[in-house]
Order: structure tokens, then sequence, then C-alpha cells
């Protein structure tokens, strides 16, 4: 890993880091100098190798496995033990965690909406705010919330989704308002199409549909490079904002 130190000193956070997009944030994050607490609910193995190869690379890093962020309780936890295996401060949060079903709106019921509102935004309300408490302490932090382009552009058997990354664009905005006395910025950050092993083969058509639009699908790594600016001194002034990572696809006339 090379970076250019932008968050050397810096100790953050990243939920969801076993699955890939979480991966690619917590290594950008290394690189550029962060210490890295890795959290996973499930996908401990996975966590456990980005975090040897952050150390591998001279970094710190370690996994904090098991925490169910829809629990209020869990999320306050989370963020107390990712502070104090810091040195007591944290000073960067990446809201990655998250869930994606298909599941078409017509037969959609309760319990399957309030399961994927409660994975993707009471998480994000909950760790958030433990985060901010803590940061409000040591003058300050960034949080970053990973959204969606979908928040924006509706899919099919997508709703809950598209709805909660919806609301989590807004969460960010109202937070940036309301933490923003503690110096503590929120953003999001939106992308489109992230590539990842089998995808190709699970949606061949919707594939070759972003390949046409931008000449590549995106990679976790920019996905990283996203938040790891935004945690950094370089984005002292950008807060509220939602930055929009998709190759331009969004950019693109939909008729």
């Amino acid at each position: 890993m090379t970076g250019h130190g932008l968050l050397t000193g810096q100790v953050a956070l990243v939920t969801g880091a076993g699955g890939g997009l979480g991966r690619g944030i917590a290594l950008r994050l290394a690189a550029e100098g962060a210490k890295v607490a890795l959290h996973c609910r499930t996908a401990v193995t996975s966590a456990e190798e980005t975090a040897a190869r952050i150390e591998e690379s001279g970094g710190a890093a370690v996994v904090l496995a098991g925490a169910d962020l829809t629990d209020e309780d869990a999320c306050r936890d989370l963020v107390a033990r990712a502070a104090e295996w810091g040195g007591g401060t944290l000073t960067a949060l990446v809201n990655n965690a998250g869930v994606q079903p298909v599941q078409e709106l017509p037969g959609m019921t309760a319990a399957e909406w309030r399961a994927v509102l409660d994975t993707n935004v009471t998480s994000v309300f909950a760790c958030t705010q433990a985060a901010a408490e803590r940061m409000r302490r040591n003058g300050g932090g960034s949080v970053t919330h990973i959204a969606s382009v979908e928040a924006r552009l509706p899919a099919p058997a997508h709703a809950h989704y598209c709805a909660s990354k919806a609301a989590v664009v807004m969460h960010a905005r109202s937070a940036a308002l309301e933490y923003g006395p503690w110096g503590v910025r929120v953003n999001t950050v939106s992308p489109g199409l992230i590539d990842r092993e089998g995808l190709a083969e699970d949606w061949p058509e919707g594939v070759a549909r972003w390949r046409r639009a931008t000449g590549r699908l995106g990679r976790p790594e920019d996905i990283g490079d996203a938040c790891a600016w935004l945690a950094s001194p370089l984005a002292s002034w950008v807060t509220g904002h939602d930055l929009v990572v998709d190759g331009g696809a969004s950019a693109r006339p939909t008729w």
C-alpha cells in the first residue's frame, strides 16, 4: 500500500469491513496513514485477512467482530471499543455496513421493509451519534456514510434499499447541520455499480450496460479513495455533501 500520509495520526472505524467494499475502504484509509478498526458481523476471516494485509504493510489494524448494528447499544459499544483501541481517540467513521436484498414491492412484507431500514439507516444513526460524541471531546472528526446512486435512481425490486439510501443521504445532511458546531463533518459517498466476484455471471445484462456507459465497473478502491479524501484535511470545508462515484453513469441521459 502506498499513499500520501493524508490520514497520519487518525483512528478510523469502518463498519461492514468483511465485504469487498469495506475491505477496499479500510485498505485505502490505512494506506493514507490511519489506524483502522474493522467491524464485521460474521465475515471474520475476511476482515482478519484485511487486517493482516494492513499490518504487513506497516499499518495498524484491529478486527472488532460480532456487533449487530441494528441494536443501538451494540453500536455504542462498537464505537467505544474502537476508540479504546485507538488510545481514547476516534477521528473518522465510515458507515459502510448494509444489505441489498431483491424483493418486488407488491409482495414485500413490513418485516422485510423494516429489516432493510434497520440495517441500512438505524445503524447509521446510532453509530454516528456515538462517534460524534467521542469526536466532540477530541476537537472534531469526519463521518462518511456509504449511500448509493439508487438514492436518486430507483431500480426494480429495490424499493426498500433505495428508500434506505435516500434516508442515509438526508441523515448526513441533517447530521452535518447539527453536529457541525461540534467540529464533526458528515458526508455521503454514493457508489455506482462496484465489481465483485461473480457479478458478471449473476447480472450479465446489467454489467454490460454499465460497461457501455462508463467503460468499466467501479472498484472498491474507487470508493476508498473518496472516503480517504473526505476524512482528510483536504476536505476540511466539505460537509453535508453527497459525493457520487459512478464513472459518470448518472450524467448520461436516460431517454
